[in-house]
């Protein structure tokens, strides 16, 4: 077995960013369905800060990050859908996305058409697929809907609130600042609360004539998640598909009966990009959406792979907006 020499971001301990550690790692040749591929940039997600502090359990040590953008090097025995030459990128375990080449499974692996360059891949594949079987899947927005999206100025709600507005939606989203409301605002969100300075249950009451809302989509968790219960119209759907504030607590069925037959859901991205019939035109739709201009994808910062602590570091205490991403 041939072996080449990269750099990598592994962790061997769970905790703060300080024990992520820029390191050589050896790569070995490709086995069977798996492909080499060569970063040429690196998503950063608020999913790799869970696994970091353990949230999200994983054997250790471990690579970190899910998300990224290049070219294929090498490839195993029995991969078909793409070849040495291709440029490509993905978002989906295993996680060691945050390194300068890996071996990796090729299952999850997409082409990328040629108007969409790197940065702009890396940047938007774990959020924006996130956002299309949230949208299409999860619940099937409708023109008209009233949606309700938490922490709409980060990655995800900056990719849904565009979305959403081509959809034929109108977008309630919570944010922590004037500027954040700004930035939502200009990616279309209708109505923006501040959330640290306003009630939401009472605003969106407010806004939808007492009616609520027929979704909620909530990454924040602990936080917001009853009284996001509290948003909906009857019949309608509680979307959970993050924990930036901590880990939803356990849940009373019988009060989805008194809130209206509510509906709760904790989708993730992995059961989507493990079945190729389903990662295909996830991907194809994401794709379609950000050629034609309906979606812009927002890269707020760069950071050269051995700032990767840095990276995660400014996320959690919400210096970013939009996608942030990691250089090779």
């Amino acid at each position: 077995m041939t072996t080449n020499t990269v750099k990598a971001i592994r962790m061997n301990k769970t905790g703060g960013p300080e024990v992520l550690e820029y390191l050589d790692v050896e790569l070995g040749e490709p086995g069977p369905g798996e492909v080499l591929i060569r970063h040429h940039a690196i998503g950063v997600n608020f999913l790799d800060i869970y696994f970091r502090i353990g949230l999200y359990p994983s054997p250790l040590p471990a690579g970190v990050g899910q998300e990224g953008a290049g070219v294929i090097e090498k490839v195993g025995a029995g991969v078909t859908h793409v070849k040495v030459g291709d440029r490509v990128a993905y978002a989906g375990r295993p996680a060691g996305s945050y390194s300068q080449a890996r071996v990796m499974p090729a299952d999850i692996i997409v082409k990328l058409p040629d108007a969409i360059g790197f940065e702009q891949a890396a940047a938007m594949m774990l959020q924006g697929m996130t956002v299309q079987y949230l949208l299409n899947s999860t619940y099937k927005v409708q023109k008209g809907d009233t949606v309700l999206f938490h922490a709409a100025a980060g990655g995800v709600g900056s990719i849904a609130c565009q979305w959403l507005k081509a959809l034929g939606a109108t977008v309630i989203g919570t944010v922590g600042s004037p500027e954040k409301a700004a930035l939502a605002k200009s990616m279309g969100c209708d109505h923006t609360i501040l959330y640290r300075e306003e009630d939401f249950v009472k605003r969106v009451r407010e806004i939808t004539d007492g009616k609520g809302v027929p979704v909620v989509y909530d990454s924040i968790g602990k936080d917001t998640f009853m009284k996001s219960l509290d948003c909906l119209s009857p019949l309608g759907t509680m979307v959970t598909f993050g924990n930036a504030s901590g880990p939803v607590p356990p849940l009373d069925l019988s009060i989805l009966a008194g809130k209206g037959s509510i509906k709760v859901t904790r989708p993730t991205l992995t059961t989507y990009v493990l079945n190729r019939a389903l990662l295909e035109p996830m991907a194809a739709d994401l794709f379609n959406r950000v050629m034609t201009g309906q979606v812009k994808i927002e890269i707020s910062d760069r950071y050269p792979l051995e700032q990767a602590a840095q990276a995660q570091r400014d996320m959690e205490d919400r210096k970013t907006t939009g996608s942030i991403i990691l250089l090779p």
